[in-house]
């Protein structure tokens, strides 16, 4: 069985990236509120396994960044992603270092350290958002983007037997949205 990823590992390791490292920011900022060492222990954590993941997703990024295929607009965005990408793992990296160096063991964290991370969280939000703009305003990285009918709203279109979207021929239960304004149950 060949596992083909497309377009890489990118928006794989990128999860994990976004997700650990907000979350370590998180817990460092309630460990320095709230004076409790165990949640700057698993802000350590969740730093040192983030900046891990924050290299694979920096080199399957620049895999990918040399490999999709893309035209000028999307090299562009692309390309803004990458320059804010990098920076940004750098510092998160740094961070890493800094609590290995000096933060283990500690039953404190400094508030320079704790509003740094904040600050590099916000980084890594906008980085996010750029990676976002170039997937789903450029259509980096997806085998296909649908046409679009009509005005481009949801309602507009019935998704009928769908049984053609997948390799196999499995029951899937049909309906129409359109006549609903939107999926909200009353």
């Amino acid at each position: 069985m060949n596992i083909e990823i497309i377009p890489n590992w990118h928006p794989i390791f990128v999860h994990f990236t976004i997700g650990l490292l907000s979350i370590s920011s998180l817990l460092y900022l309630a460990g320095l509120v709230l004076q409790k060492p165990n949640l700057l222990i698993a802000a350590r954590w969740n730093l040192w396994i983030g900046a891990t993941m924050t290299v694979c997703t920096v080199l399957a990024g620049l895999y990918a960044y040399s490999t999709v295929t893309h035209d000028g607009p999307s090299h562009a965005a692309m390309t803004d992603h990458r320059n804010w990408a990098l920076p940004t793992a750098g510092i998160f990296v740094v961070l890493a270092l800094w609590a290995a160096w000096k933060q283990r063991g500690a039953r404190s964290v400094t508030p320079v350290f704790v509003g740094v991370m904040l600050l590099s969280s916000g980084l890594l939000a906008v980085t996010g958002y750029k990676g976002a703009e170039a997937v789903y305003r450029h259509g980096i990285g997806v085998l296909r983007i649908p046409e679009i009918h009509g005005n481009g709203s949801h309602s507009s279109h019935s998704h009928g037997d769908m049984s053609d979207h997948h390799s196999e021929t499995e029951a899937l239960p049909t309906h129409d949205h359109s006549g609903h304004g939107d999926h909200h149950q009353p």
